[in-house]
């Protein structure tokens, strides 16, 4: 299956850790801008539950980019002002080198 234009229709920001240090030598751990890419984001399902005595939700998403070899499960996306976490990177199943299937989740403020 390829992946046409016209379903990457959404902007997603491609973020990695970077870790520096202070003037004190404090190591600093931040998130940079890896890239701005053209995606597919489609929400696939979500949940509410009950724990430390508070609600929490949960929701994953599933967004399709065309195929990058810098794109790994440490890394997260924003789209539209949320920020996901990338459980999984999954290559097309044709060529492999197609596109990319990034399984996320939300992060919580």
């Amino acid at each position: 299956m390829q992946v046409s234009a016209g379903q990457l229709r959404h902007k997603v920001t491609l973020q990695a850790q970077q870790e520096t240090r202070s003037e004190y030598g404090e190591i600093i751990v931040d998130w940079v801008t890896l890239a701005r890419v053209w995606a597919h984001v489609a929400p696939q399902s979500g949940r509410e539950y009950f724990a430390a005595q508070q609600v929490q939700s949960e929701v994953s998403t599933r967004v399709t980019i065309r195929y990058r070899d810098d794109v790994n499960a440490t890394m997260r996306l924003q789209h539209r002002g949320q920020t996901y976490r990338i459980e999984a990177v999954m290559a097309d199943d044709g060529s492999g080198r197609d596109h990319l299937t990034l399984m996320c989740s939300e992060v919580s403020p």
